[in-house]
Parts: structure tokens; C-alpha cells; sequence
């Protein structure tokens, strides 16, 4: 049995969510399922990305249409609940063993926004068993994020012509 690992894929650069994909298709082509968790990206991609079930089941517990940071305070206020009943689901999927990559999408986010601490991350990361593997992502990777890390992955936009002088 192959032992899970909790990654992240953070930085600045587009692409993050793109990279948790490509493992998520290559975890479903293996005959494992993959679940993953949108958080505070409102309806992006949604109908196109439902065409992956049943391998890859994606959802998105806020109702909102628009990015998390758009909305007024008292929207938020609402969709703080919703985000709330995803985490609790991430955490249900974890203890049931419904998956063997789980992908917290936007995730770290979530303790950007003030919405939840890194000890509410953890108490989720604690109900992981050893083969299943979690991907979460976010601009933003502290400190205390990087300590429940098996590996952390930057993703950061490069210019070429930039690249090229700085490697010459």
C-alpha cells in the first residue's frame, strides 16, 4: 500500500489548481477515485469539470456565483457557513476513506480570508488515513502550513527573456 501524502501547490503564479488536476486525472486513470473541494473561486469550469465523475467528484459548497472576495460583508457572512459545511464534508470523506486523493482546492485561502486557523486545518488533516494522499492549495504558504507538509510545491510565473539573462 502506497503511503498518502499532504502537498501543497502555492505561490503567486496561475496554475496551481491546474497541476492538482493533471494528479487528479492521473489518480482516476489508475482506477482510484478522487474527490476534490472548490473553495472561495465561485462557479468556475463547474459543468465542464462534472463530465470527470464518477472517478473525480468535484464540489463546491458555496452558492454564490461570484469569487468569495466580490461579495459584501453580509454574503460572506452567509457563504462562511457554506465553506463551513465543506470543510465538515472534507473531514467525512477523510474518516470514511471515500477517496484515495483528496484535493482541498483554494484551501489555504480559507486561512487568508480569517475564516479558519491552521488548527482547524489540522484537526481535518488528522482524519487521514496512511494511503490516502491530499492536495490543498492557495497563494499564501506560512510557516505552520509548511510544518504539515509532506511536500510543498511554488508555483510562480516566470518571464522567459527574464529566466533566460538571470541563467546565462
Amino acid at each position: 500500500m502506497e503511503k498518502g501524502l499532504i502537498q501543497v501547490y502555492g505561490g503567486e503564479g496561475h496554475g496551481k489548481s491546474a497541476a492538482a488536476m493533471g494528479r487528479a486525472i492521473q489518480v482516476a486513470g489508475t482506477g482510484r477515485n478522487v474527490v476534490i473541494i472548490n473553495f472561495l473561486k465561485g462557479n468556475q469550469n463547474e459543468e465542464f469539470l462534472k463530465r470527470l465523475e464518477p472517478e473525480i467528484k468535484i464540489f463546491r459548497f458555496e452558492k454564490s456565483e461570484e469569487e468569495f472576495s466580490q461579495l459584501s460583508e453580509e454574503r460572506k457572512q452567509d457563504e462562511i457557513c457554506n465553506i463551513k459545511n465543506g470543510l465538515n464534508f472534507a473531514k467525512k470523506v477523510l474518516t470514511t476513506g471515500e477517496c484515495s486523493l483528496l484535493i482541498l482546492d483554494e484551501v489555504l485561502g480559507l486561512i487568508d480570508n480569517g475564516i479558519i486557523s491552521i488548527e482547524d486545518l489540522k484537526h481535518i488533516l488528522e482524519a487521514k488515513s496512511e494511503d490516502v494522499s491530499i492536495i490543498m492549495t492557495g497563494i499564501h504558504i506560512s510557516d505552520d502550513v509548511c510544518q504539515v507538509a509532506d511536500e510543498i510545491y511554488q508555483i510562480e510565473a516566470v518571464n522567459y527573456k527574464i529566466f533566460n539573462e538571470k541563467h546565462e
